[in-house]
């Protein structure tokens, strides 16, 4: 399951809100069925890369966290505890995930196809050079343009279908909402506006925001499947637009979406701790 390479690409992947997948709950998985589910749809790799976007929280506040030092290190590691992640990711799924869709999602993920897209998906969204992979990407998609290649169309199908409705951008929004307000609680940053405000102003930047979170996605999507032929992603892109896929989807982006934003209000709040680093 793919995820982008920016702060905003990171979390720009999936989609729906909590609560609404906690409403189309249809009965309990057991946790053996939810971890083992986890590891063969390499969801459990995508809750590890959460910490990876954590380098993008002090640019939102104009902090450098080079100038802490080993500080920031210990905090981001604190606040973004894979285990912990982890757990509240299985608490939530052991009582919202049908066996149905998690079935459906394992029957193709376990197959030949769906292991290679799998692992191909793990190591590229643990890569931490953003920036390299980012570059990469754009100059893939540059050259399929060039080319006339309808892989470029194939890619844009699987990214519709990962969010058909959108609601990546308004989670993107609620988060950075989150993190600047807890940073303003936290007296990190001096806030001139409140969250209607904040909101106000991100809906004026809308246009701008969707444009560079599509870029993104499309870039690292070329990027993540280069090795892939046309067929596979074909194929693929048909698995996620199953009903069942899509119902598997929505709820695993909800519970990314939710972590991601408590972990960065905790963030936010905790940074008041952080002391200019000293050279000896």
């Amino acid at each position: 399951m793919q995820h982008s390479i920016t702060f905003i690409a990171r979390i720009a992947v999936f989609s729906l809100g909590l609560m609404f997948a906690l409403g189309q709950a249809a009965q309990a998985t057991s946790r053996e069925r939810i971890e083992a589910f986890l590891e063969t749809t390499g969801f459990d790799v995508a809750l590890e890369s959460i910490a990876l976007a954590s380098a993008s929280a002090p640019q939102m506040v104009g902090i450098d966290p080079e100038g802490f030092g080993s500080q920031w290190t210990r905090l981001s590691e604190e606040v973004f505890d894979t285990e912990k992640m982890h757990e509240t990711a299985v608490a939530i799924l052991e009582q919202t995930l049908s066996d149905e869709a998690l079935t459906h999602a394992v029957e193709f993920y376990a197959s030949d196809l769906g292991q290679r897209l799998v692992e191909a998906e793990n190591a590229s969204h643990m890569i931490e050079d953003n920036d390299a992979k980012q570059a990469e990407g754009l100059r893939i998609v540059a050259d399929l343009v060039r080319e006339g290649a309808m892989r470029v169309e194939i890619l844009k199908r699987m990214n519709r279908a990962i969010d058909s409705s959108e609601t990546a951008l308004r989670a993107v929004q609620e988060i950075q909402v989150r993190f600047l307000l807890a940073a303003s609680a936290a007296g990190v940053i001096d806030l001139q506006l409140d969250a209607d405000g904040l909101r106000a102003l991100m809906k004026a930047n809308e246009a701008q925001m969707r444009q560079s979170m599509q870029q993104s996605a499309l870039a690292n999507a070329a990027y993540t499947y280069q090795t892939f032929s046309d067929a596979d992603l074909e194929a693929y892109a048909r698995a996620l637009e199953h009903p069942l896929m899509q119902q598997v989807y929505e709820l695993l982006n909800a519970v990314q979406y939710e972590i991601m934003a408590n972990r960065f209000e905790a963030l936010a709040a905790r940074m008041a701790e952080l002391r200019p680093a000293r050279d000896i």
